[in-house]
Parts: structure tokens; C-alpha cells; sequence
């Protein structure tokens, strides 16, 4: 029989991280938020955070900066089951190709679930409907990098056809770490008034607009939020997490609709404080269990390992 957490703390370092998804009696954790990219794209992504670019607003080292199959088994290591491999593109031109390396890349790695992404560009339909009829998983839209309205008239289509397919779309919408255009509830708000069953994932628990992303999950059943970097020391600079809305965090972990993620590998302080500060929320070992897997597992269809 599984000994209760409750009240403990999470893992302090990540050698610490099977104990942790052990005591919870899970077959380990499932992180819908990993990054895996060409490794070409991978260094410029790198660079970038050494540049701390003006995306970021701030200093940013990776303290994961490993080769890609070093990265792949330290995953391994801590009991990750499934992983995403999130790319996503900054201009036209990319996604298509980007698709090709990211199934490739699923293909040869039997944990990752296989990942997609999109551009509001001409033939932006045909390759996301070739992405779903191979296969893909979950898809991945990053509005602050990207820099595009997700309400451009080329994604109309593609919004459906992801709602029809129950695709999950995890979606950086809210505006940490610096805004543009585009980010922040109201733009994303128009795509679900306009495809209400869309499967949605918003990243970062839709930091720093929490409240306004949590009143469109509270409106749209398929809206869930992951819970990347939120309640870490390294986020706090995006702003506090409000204190009134931990009921609501609390009621939407134990429905199924928060998720874990971490932004692997691009953090910069281990894996473990993630899974230390959900665990130091103290909104039990019922909540930790939904989040770290079964309302990934059950939204993914993923079953446990044999």
C-alpha cells in the first residue's frame, strides 16, 4: 500500500524525483511541455537565451545544455514516461519542415508523443491535416514568440479541423515573459468563441493573465492550462500567482484540466523544483496524482507502461 504525502514536500533535487511519483503510487510522470527541436534550431533557441533576447526580458542560462540523446535518457532517468517535442516556428516557411523532424523524431523515440506545429501561412491546412492523418498527438502554437494573431482567417479551418480531432493544442497565449499583439486572453478567447469544442492547453497556467485565462477554462470544458515553470523561484518575476484563485487551481487539478509541464530542457534549475513547488501548494496527493498523470494520460490516451 502507497504511503500518504500529504503535507510533505516535493523532491529537493531531482535524484529525488522516482522517489517522489513512487510515494504518489504512479508508474512515473508524463510532462506535456518538453522541448526537442533540430538540433541546428535547438543551438540558435540557445543562443538566444544566452543573448537573454528581448522575448525574454531578462537572463536566462539552460541548465540541460546537453547533447540530444544525453537529454533524452536523463528524462528517462526521472521516470518521464511521455514527452512532447515542442518546436514551434518565428516566421513563414518552417512549420512544414519542422513537422517532418518532430515525426522523425517520435518515430525513434518511444516516449515521445508525436508533436506538431503551425503558421497562419498559405497551405497551413494541408499540412496540418497531413500531421493528423499521421498521427500527431498534440500540437504546439506559440503566440508571443510566433508573434501572430491565432483569429487570422487561413487558421479558421485549421481550428476546426484540430476540434474536430480532439487534437490537443498547447498553446503559449498569455503574455510572460513579454508581451506582444497577440497575447493575453482576448485573442485566443475569439478562436474558442468560434470552435468552443477546441482541445486547448495553455501554457504557463496563461501567466501573467491568470485570472483571464481561468475564466475561459471555467467557460470551455476542453480548456486545460499546463503548469510550465508556474509556482517556481525563477517565475515569481512574472508576478504572484493569485491567492484567490487556488480553490479554482485546486477544483480544475482534480477535474483533469491541469497538467503537468516543465519547459525542459530550457530551465534554468532542476527538473525537481517544479514538482517541488506543486508539491508545496499542499493541495494533496490527489491533486499531485491528476496533474502528474492521470489527466495527461486520460486526455492523450495514454496507457501505463507494461
Amino acid at each position: 500500500m502507497t504511503e500518504s504525502r500529504s503535507g510533505a514536500g516535493g523532491p529537493r533535487g531531482d535524484a529525488e524525483v522516482p522517489a517522489f511519483w513512487k510515494a504518489l503510487g504512479l508508474p512515473g510522470l508524463i510532462d506535456v511541455h518538453v522541448h526537442f527541436m533540430p538540433p541546428r534550431l535547438m543551438a540558435r533557441v540557445w543562443e538566444y537565451f544566452d543573448r537573454a533576447g528581448p522575448l525574454l526580458g531578462r537572463e536566462w542560462p539552460i541548465r540541460y545544455r546537453f547533447p540530444e540523446e544525453e537529454r533524452i535518457a536523463y528524462l528517462r532517468t526521472l521516470g518521464v514516461r511521455a514527452f512532447t517535442s515542442l518546436a514551434y516556428p518565428h516566421k513563414p516557411g518552417m512549420a512544414a519542415s519542422l513537422n517532418e523532424w518532430t515525426a522523425a523524431f517520435a518515430e525513434r523515440v518511444p516516449e515521445c508523443l508525436p508533436t506538431a506545429t503551425l503558421y497562419p501561412e498559405p497551405g497551413v491546412a494541408e499540412y496540418v491535416r497531413r500531421a493528423v492523418e499521421g498521427g500527431t498527438k498534440v500540437f504546439k502554437v506559440h503566440l508571443q514568440v510566433g508573434g501572430f494573431d491565432p483569429r487570422a482567417p487561413e487558421l479558421d479551418p485549421v481550428w476546426g479541423l484540430l476540434s474536430d480531432a480532439a487534437i490537443p493544442v498547447i498553446v503559449h497565449a498569455g503574455s510572460g515573459p513579454v508581451a506582444n499583439g497577440y497575447t493575453g486572453p482576448e485573442p485566443f478567447g475569439g478562436v474558442l468563441a468560434r470552435h468552443p469544442r477546441l482541445t486547448a492547453i495553455i501554457a504557463h497556467l496563461g501567466a501573467p493573465e491568470f485570472e483571464g485565462f481561468f475564466e475561459l477554462a471555467d467557460r470551455y470544458e476542453r480548456v486545460h492550462l499546463d503548469t510550465t515553470m508556474a509556482f517556481t523561484d525563477f517565475f515569481s518575476a512574472l508576478g504572484s500567482f493569485p491567492e484567490a484563485l487556488r480553490p479554482r487551481l485546486r477544483d480544475l487539478g482534480l477535474n483533469g484540466r491541469i497538467l503537468l509541464g516543465t519547459d525542459f530542457p530550457n530551465i534554468s534549475y532542476e527538473y525537481a523544483h517544479q514538482l517541488d513547488a506543486l508539491a508545496r501548494l499542499d493541495l494533496g496527493d490527489d491533486w499531485l496524482r491528476a496533474v502528474c498523470w492521470d489527466a495527461p494520460a486520460q486526455l492523450l490516451d495514454l496507457s501505463p507502461p507494461g
